[in-house]
């Protein structure tokens, strides 16, 4: 967000940085003020799942972003801003997913609030950047499990600088919930490797797999590209096709927050040239399950990602995914 919108939108707010700076969310004691715990903002799901993890009881952790929102495409609203510049530290995922923001946190770090981007310590050897990335990074590092609980140990330091008496708390936090994250690591390896080679091929509408491509060994192609923004042209939607019916592949996914148009002319391509293609199934990319459900969760948007890719491909995997929990 840009220009006059951005900046009248600041305006609005100020009053609220004012107030909140004057002692908001403590409480008085003898002239002393403590604080009991920290008022975290975060944007996307998978962001706001790891920092709850985390931060645990020493944290109220409110995220932006709701089930089904797409953070490519998500502008800040005026309430956003509000709880921004009211929140004690600030986490989002980074590498431009949320490139609507970028105003907005330049002007909470220039007003001194802590804000960090989760992503901002795994070493650049690590991050993809595609030539049709147009020379930015692939965001969608929560596709490696492994990657993404490096996050996690990022935000456990920053927990641990801003709040040093709970330093420890924050680390054993972090341990319990990258042990979880190694199990699900894991049983993803698995169940991918139990795919026959010649199908395990995963066909999505936008390129928001490759990194889970290169960490469980499947084959990633979509019609549309990084971001949500950009749109895929015909040579695009011909070219899938034609590698569709080349290598036979009779299934291909839906996201749950990208538009399913684009998918649905694939499937009326293929079938002009007597190849039929079915979904297998939706999966979810840029954002979690609906709130308050399993599939809601980092671990579940993953394990059922995992889980539908592989029943639906031709490969092993428990109806019920890891734990048991799925609820599809």
């Amino acid at each position: 967000m840009t220009g006059k919108c951005s900046i009248a939108l600041w305006a609005a707010v100020g009053l609220l940085a004012m107030s909140v700076g004057c002692g908001g969310g403590e409480a008085a004691n003898g002239g002393e003020s403590i604080k009991s715990t920290q008022q975290i903002v975060t944007t996307c799901g998978m962001v706001t799942d790891i920092v709850a993890a985390v931060a645990g009881d020493l944290g109220e952790v409110e995220g932006l972003m709701r089930a089904g929102v797409d953070p490519h495409l998500y502008q800040p609203t005026r309430g956003d801003i509000a709880k921004l510049t009211s929140a004690d530290v600030v986490f989002y995922s980074g590498l431009l997913l949320e490139g609507n923001f970028a105003d907005t946190f330049s002007n909470l770090e220039q007003s001194g609030k802590p804000v960090y981007a989760v992503t901002a310590q795994i070493d650049k050897s690590h991050l993809r950047s595609p030539p049709e990335f147009e020379g930015h990074p692939d965001p969608h590092v929560w596709m490696d499990v492994q990657a993404w609980s490096k996050c996690a140990e990022f935000v456990a330091q920053q927990l641990g600088a801003i709040d040093p008496a709970n330093a420890k708390v924050y680390l054993d936090n972090c341990d319990a919930y990258k042990a979880e994250l190694s199990a699900l690591d894991t049983y993803i390896k698995q169940v991918i490797g139990t795919i026959p080679e010649e199908q395990r091929v995963l066909v999505t509408a936008h390129d928001a797999f490759g990194y889970f491509s290169r960490a469980y060994g499947i084959l990633v192609r979509s019609a549309q590209g990084i971001t949500t923004e950009s749109a895929p042209g015909i040579k695009d939607i011909n070219d899938l096709v034609d590698f569709l019916v080349e290598q036979k592949i009779t299934a291909i996914f839906v996201e749950q927050s990208v538009a399913k148009d684009n998918l649905q002319a694939v499937i009326e391509g293929a079938k002009k040239k007597q190849w039929e293609v079915k979904i297998g199934g939706e999966l979810y990319s840029d954002a979690p399950g609906p709130d308050g459900t399993y599939e809601g969760t980092y671990v579940g948007m993953m394990d059922h990602n995992a889980t539908v890719i592989t029943r639906a491909l031709g490969g092993e995997a428990p109806e019920k995914g890891m734990a048991g929990k799925l609820s599809e």
